[in-house]
């Protein structure tokens, strides 16, 4: 790695109210109880910084989204937590695309390539990072499968205690995945923001620290990078439109933050892409307040969804998804169970890309939003696959011969 580079974090400022916190302690929330952002002195970084330089880095150097380190929060080298991040790539969907009707490029943005399977590693990375400069030994969430298995892989290469409380239908590979690399994980019969008032209840008495969704602030600065990665491979411009999978929805938040940033750093221009949160049917409380108009989504009550990844019925940082969304023109969509299985196996079967169910969301409800006109025939669409297909169940569609009997080629006809 090479020497630390120049660090711009200057401080927190709480996302409602903007005082002012300082960044040297670690923090939960403000104090008055809302999610906390960090901010950078991006006039000084845009005279110092050229944003080809830092994409041209070699990726012995710094891999992956810690290439952008002038643009995150970790100031020390030592305190960096890597696993062999990548850049994920951004894959063209040219079978899909002609299916539903679109000409222009279908992209998605793959984030399954990352460690531990999904784009939960980008969050968990900076915020074990950030916490292990604080001198951290112990942290704590609920998560509905994929954020545990990445802050048991983070914790543990930070020599870190983690706890990770899971509803007990999580995918069962996630709660293996999670205990496998060191997390103490336990499963739960509730839902996650159920699991997440266990964490509240003991955080205290037990020394964790709560590094819940938007309960600490770094976790979005992971979470931007994918805004950022996402400028520099599509040649510093961005698509029409962006279909993200939304639970809490800290990726579409920081990749708004990032195209604020940007921005203001010379690095983009003004234009913005139609934000679309996808949600399912069965737990859309983000969707029922962007439909209402108001500020706040209300917890979902009975949340049902096989899409466990977006199964959050209340969201704490609720109101900063719908601002995006509604700043950018964009809107928030749900999906029913029945369109997203079809949609995964749509991808698959016609583009050889399997999408785990959260990211073949955003595929049908892009689907929606074209039937519904609220994108064009010709918008450049990226569709975001949070994880890897490989880590949820599939549908069986084997079938079965027997090799005692004749076997004709009627018998293995399509």
């Amino acid at each position: 790695m090479r020497p630390a580079p120049s660090n711009y974090f200057t401080h927190l400022e709480c996302s409602m109210t903007g005082t002012r916190l300082d960044k040297d302690t670690a923090h939960n929330l403000s104090p008055e109880g809302w999610p906390l952002l960090a901010r950078y002195d991006l006039e000084t970084m845009k005279r110092e910084v050229d944003r080809d330089a830092i994409a041209a880095r070699p990726a012995h150097e710094e891999a992956g989204f810690w290439k952008w380190r002038e643009l995150l929060p970790v100031a020390r080298n030592e305190d960096v937590v890597s696993l062999g991040e990548v850049d994920t790539p951004l894959i063209e969907t040219p079978k899909v695309a002609a299916a539903l009707g679109l000409t222009a490029p279908l992209w998605v943005k793959d984030e399954g390539r990352l460690p531990t399977g999904s784009f939960k590693a980008r969050g968990l990375a900076l915020a074990v990072s950030m916490a292990k400069s604080f001198g951290v030994k112990t942290m704590a969430m609920p998560t509905n499968g994929n954020a545990g298995a990445a802050l048991s892989a983070y914790g543990a290469r930070a020599g870190m205690t983690t706890y990770s409380f899971c509803p007990a239908d999580t995918p069962e590979v996630n709660v293996r995945e999670i205990a496998a690399q060191g997390g103490q994980v336990f499963r739960v019969n509730g839902l996650i923001h159920q699991c997440g008032a266990i964490v509240g209840a003991l955080k205290e008495e037990m020394g964790w620290f709560d590094v819940s969704t938007l309960k600490e602030p770094y976790r979005i600065e992971g979470k931007k990078t994918m805004g950022i990665e996402l400028a520099w491979q599509m040649g510093w411009k961005l698509p029409d439109a962006i279909f993200y999978p939304t639970g809490g929805g800290t990726g579409l938040i920081g990749m708004w933050k990032a195209f604020d940033e940007m921005e203001r750093l010379g690095w983009i221009g003004s234009e913005r892409p139609k934000m679309f949160a996808v949600q399912a049917e069965g737990c859309a409380p983000i969707v029922k307040a962007f439909e209402a108009g108001e500020e706040h989504a209300p917890e979902w009550l009975d949340a049902h969804t096989f899409a466990s990844g977006i199964r959050v019925p209340k969201a704490i940082g609720g109101f900063l998804i719908l601002r995006a969304v509604r700043e950018s023109g964009g809107s928030a969509l749900a999906v029913s169970d029945a369109q997203i299985e079809t949609a995964r196996q749509l991808c698959g079967r016609e583009d050889g890309l399997l999408l785990c169910p959260e990211g073949a969301a955003t595929l049908a409800a892009c689907q929606s939003a074209l039937s519904q006109g609220l994108i064009q025939k010709d918008a450049e669409v990226v569709l975001f696959n949070c994880g890897s297909g490989l880590k949820y169940p599939l549908p069986d569609l084997a079938r079965t011969l027997d090799r005692t009997q004749p076997i004709t080629p009627a018998m293995l006809a399509p």
